[in-house]
């Protein structure tokens, strides 16, 4: 399991100004070593201090900050799993070497450490070694000759792309690699009978991962929970439970039944504290402009229930969901405003948007 770095939002109400000012000051003056470092960053962090500041005010920039908060957390997961050698080895230096094994278990994480000071690797190898034991971690059957131990798994990887390889000069070169990290007899001997045999079994590259990127605000979407379809009871409608996006992707966890629908972030939506969509035909909306009858997404932002003139209200009309407009503050409970109402897309040919040739024409 990886270690990601501290999310700024989740603050810490533990640490007071002087608490924060000894860590700042500890930043600012290097004192202690890198790990510590790192645990004051990531405390600075959670108390709500973004790494921009944290940057102004010692020194550190705030990608140096992402490094040794989750090179001291690997740090933290293999110091009860290595030598005293090896742990006092990263306590002196070694943040970006740790880094590079985030993606690994903590047990992985500590075969790696310990193979990194046996073998004098830096953090450009130590990227290779962490891919190499995570590609060999996903293996279901170990190949013929290589064990469970990491030298083996690191010298798998090099093998198989000594395999691959034409150039003479490169193949040795990757041979010698895969040696320097077997450690069973068994895996020394696959490698060396490449010394001898100069097959090249080509293989065929990986496919590319189909990437996106949200580009704007728009583009990520907002979970809101609907209620159902009109008519409905008021209860249905307190029933709903507020909803709290997490993340960059806004995930949205929720427990028991529920229909969800995801909305784009127009500014309307993402405005909304509390925001609740129930179905309607058009023809039960008070001053829907429409000759025809079609279904339409109501979509009511249950914090705000203060009058305003110029705005649509759910309230309760003998318990069931009902919408108006009032000219003067109403006597009777706001349940929420309406701050949106969904037309559905109309689309002559709804296969025309399968095809893949219609694709970003």
């Amino acid at each position: 399991m990886s270690v990601l770095p501290p999310d700024a939002s989740e603050q810490s109400p533990s640490l007071d100004p002087e608490e924060a000012a000894v860590l700042l000051q500890r930043l600012r003056r290097k004192e202690d070593n890198w790990v510590s470092w790192g645990q004051a960053c990531q405390q600075l962090q959670k108390a709500g201090y973004a790494p921009q500041k944290i940057f102004e005010e010692t020194g550190f920039e705030p990608i140096q900050q992402n490094q040794i908060i989750v090179a001291a957390q690997v740090y933290e997961t293999i110091a009860s799993a290595v030598s005293s050698d090896v742990l006092a080895r990263f306590e002196r230096a070694g943040s970006d070497t740790l880094y590079e094994f985030r993606i690994l278990t903590q047990s992985e994480r500590a075969a790696a450490a310990t193979l990194a000071v046996e073998k004098g690797i830096d953090s450009e190898a130590a990227r290779d070694v962490a891919k190499a034991m995570k590609d060999y971690s996903r293996l279901s059957k170990k190949p013929d000759g290589f064990t469970e131990a990491a030298g083996d798994g690191v010298a798998y990887h090099y093998w198989k792309l000594a395999r691959q390889q034409g150039d003479l000069q490169a193949r040795s070169r990757l041979i010698a690699l895969a040696l320097r990290f077997a450690e069973s007899e068994t895996a020394r001997k696959q490698v060396e009978q490449l010394l001898t045999d100069f097959t090249v079994a080509r293989s065929r590259p990986a496919p590319r991962l189909p990437l996106y990127r949200l580009e704007s605000a728009s583009d990520q979407p907002r979970i809101v929970p609907v209620v159902g379809k009109l008519p409905l009871a008021i209860a249905d409608l307190q029933a709903v439970p507020l909803v709290e996006p997490q993340g960059n992707f806004q995930i949205v966890q929720f427990s028991g039944s529920g229909a969800w629908m995801s909305l784009p972030s127009w500014q309307v939506i993402f405005a909304a504290e509390d925001p609740v969509a129930f179905l309607a035909d058009s023809d039960r909306l008070p001053n829907y402009d429409s000759e025809v009858s079609e279904e339409v997404v109501v979509v009511i932002d249950r914090a705000e229930r203060a009058w305003q003139d110029n705005s649509y209200f759910v309230l309760d009309q003998e318990g069931q969901i009902a919408i108006d407009w009032f000219e003067e503050a109403p006597p009777k409970t706001l349940l929420g405003r309406v701050i949106l109402v969904l037309r559905p897309k109309k689309v002559l040919d709804e296969s025309y948007n399968k095809d893949l040739w219609q694709i970003d024409e």
